[in-house]
């Protein structure tokens, strides 16, 4: 199994920001295969739909935020074998060219160690602020998709669709893995999970443990993909998995590891996430915690 860790981007962990490196050169020498960050924009203070899409408020974690994209540049430089990911960047609030420009800084300094998670997101607030429009977000993912897809992969570039558009420009800078970074997405609709099936390179799903551990779910909606893939005429081996894990205040190191060899032993999943924001206040803390679930899921 592959075991990643969260970097310290939200809650208390986001003051903890001057030890990024710190903490990635930790993880990396404990073991841990992969490094990641999430994504909120903002977290409005009287959101129209709340957290994950459901209800309306946000949990107070995520108020304090770091951004992405120079924590995964600073992990980059401060390792040199881990995975660097994103579960999830909510990519249609960006411009493609300058989301494609940090995410080929990132994978160039990384060796190429860049796996770039996108999700449409559940916040018309972080829209409005970006001055787009939250109903269009699933078409616009679509047009970004493309956007990048003919960024990285040519030069001169050039892109022109109904929401987006790019002007033909120079574009020699590549990231170093070719011909592109994989597209990881995140879906849980039957609609998202369609576009992983045509689009994507893996999926990024979710579990909270103890509070949504749902191995019989995880289990059907990979079933869904499998055959939604297939009738995209692609081969569901080919759509890797990354689940994300997190953890609630309170929960043992032993429960997490437990669910962890769990969901693998059920599903076959073998590259996990775990994401301590909730149960962590300090960096310290987070790599001691991160030291423990290693050990404790290489007992088997």
């Amino acid at each position: 199994m592959k075991i990643g860790f969260a970097l310290p981007q939200f809650h208390h962990q986001a003051y903890g920001v001057a030890r990024t490196g710190t903490f990635a050169a930790a993880i990396e020498e404990a073991g841990g295969a992969s490094l990641w960050v999430g994504d909120r924009n903002l977290a409005a203070v009287r959101p129209v739909v709340g957290y994950g899409g459901q209800g309306d408020t946000i949990p107070e974690e995520l108020n304090p935020a770091a951004d992405p994209f120079v924590l995964l540049g600073v992990a980059a430089a401060a390792t040199s074998r881990v995975l660097l990911g994103s579960h999830v960047l909510v990519a249609p609030l960006y411009p493609p060219v300058q989301l494609a420009r940090s995410l080929t800084t990132i994978d160039l300094i990384s060796g190429g160690r860049l796996l770039p998670g996108f999700g449409v997101g559940w916040s018309p607030e972080e829209y409005q602020a970006a001055g787009l429009d939250f109903t269009r977000r699933g078409a616009r993912m679509e047009e970004l998709l493309d956007a990048l897809d003919a960024i990285w992969t040519t030069d001169p570039a050039q892109y022109e669709g109904a929401q987006l558009s790019v002007p033909e420009h120079h574009s020699p800078l590549k990231p170093a893995r070719q011909p592109r970074p994989p597209f990881y997405l995140g879906a849980m609709s039957e609609r998202a999970l369609r576009r992983v099936a045509r689009r994507g390179d893996g999926w990024l799903p979710l579990i909270v443990v103890p509070g949504y551990v749902d191995i019989d779910g995880l289990v059907a909606q990979r079933s869904q993909l499998d055959e939604l893939a297939r009738q995209a005429g692609r081969d569901p081996q080919a759509i890797d998995t990354v689940l994300r894990v997190n953890i609630d205040a309170g929960t043992s190191t032993e429960r997490v590891a437990d669910t962890v060899k769990e969901v693998h032993e059920r599903t076959g999943i073998d590259h996990f996430m775990i994401d301590s924001m909730y149960d962590v206040d300090t960096v310290d803390g987070s790599i001691e915690h991160a030291r423990q679930i290693l050990q404790l899921v290489a007992k088997g």
